[in-house]
């Protein structure tokens, strides 16, 4: 464990009654007790993915126009310039991108952790090239369902939470406990996998199978789970009279919030744990913890995450 330096500010959690209620419907998988009360022990599983691992291979790939991108990014979905005075709680890193983002927008101070061990060490890295010298970037090992330990956090103006919640093994656990870590008038930032009904079910077990393969077959296992979106897309843009379009999606990726392509398709077939939420759901979710939508990116029922922006309402 890295060590924790707990910031001044109070916990100002919201209803313990509300704690574990999921929308109407939805289900919550909850993990066994000893996962709970020591989270890190279930990393070794078989059905969960290496989200470190893959994020240690993306860094070799980081530059300059993915860091702008992922700022870009973080500037236009927040709706702010800047984060000069704003306090930035980065909930499940990954490869520390958006944390390194949080502080060259200028944040006040920036708190990255993640229940994987090789994401703190991704983190660690990136705050090693760019801030080696900030007292004011802490990176810990963590998890969003350890609640004493996210209480020892305190609370916070902007909570980052991209791509994580879902990856838990018990979403809505996870939902409200990020919930208790805004400040209020402060926002959530948060993505959650579309419901695509049977589709979802689908992918549930394709990410499943992937988990219990030898790591020597995995990629090749990517790549033909992923074939047959790529040679419709191929096909899309070939009627369309621009079949370079297609390379470009590939050469291009990094504009899409600094992220590469390849890293992104071994995380969305590998990731497992998995569960979705219709944005419907997350809405009424958030509403009853006191919070009210500012900014919305869906995936209008397609494949990928829906991305929410939700400010806790004023007092």
């Amino acid at each position: 464990m890295v060590g924790r330096t707990a910031p001044s500010s109070s916990c100002r959690g919201g209803p313990t009654s509300l704690a574990g209620k999921v929308p109407r419907g939805l289900t919550i998988v909850q993990e066994s007790g000893a996962a709970a009360a020591n989270p890190v022990g279930e990393l070794g599983s078989a059905d969960r993915f290496g989200f470190g691992q893959n994020w240690q291979r993306f860094l070799s790939v980081l530059n300059e126009s993915r860091i702008d991108e992922a700022q870009r990014s973080l500037r236009e979905m927040l709706g702010m310039e800047s984060l000069t005075g704003v306090s930035f709680l980065d909930a499940g890193s990954g490869s520390g991108l958006f944390s390194l983002a949080a502080m060259r927008l200028g944040a006040s101070r920036v708190h990255s952790f993640d229940f994987d061990p090789q994401s703190v060490a991704c983190t660690l890295e990136l705050r090693r090239r760019y801030f080696p010298d900030a007292r004011t970037w802490t990176v810990e090992q963590g998890s969003v369902l350890d609640t004493a330990y996210l209480q020892s956090l305190g609370t916070w103006d902007v909570v980052y939470s991209w791509g994580v919640l879902h990856h838990t093994g018990a979403l809505w656990e996870a939902a409200d406990n990020v919930s208790r870590l805004v400040d209020t008038g402060g926002r959530l930032f948060i993505s959650i996998y579309n419901d695509q009904g049977l589709r979802s079910r689908l992918w549930w077990r394709v990410k499943r199978r992937y988990n219990a393969l030898p790591s020597r077959l995995r990629s090749p296992f990517v790549c033909a789970a992923t074939l047959p979106r790529e040679l419709l897309a191929l096909g899309a843009y070939t009627v369309a009279g621009n079949p370079r379009g297609y390379i470009r999606s590939w050469t291009d990726y990094e504009t899409s919030r600094g992220m590469s392509r390849w890293h992104d398709l071994v995380d969305w077939v590998g990731g497992f744990p998995f569960e979705v939420a219709k944005p419907e759901d997350v809405f009424r979710f958030y509403r009853l913890r006191g919070f009210e939508l500012e900014n919305l990116t869906t995936r209008a029922g397609g494949l990928g995450c829906n991305q929410f922006v939700l400010r806790r309402r004023e007092l």
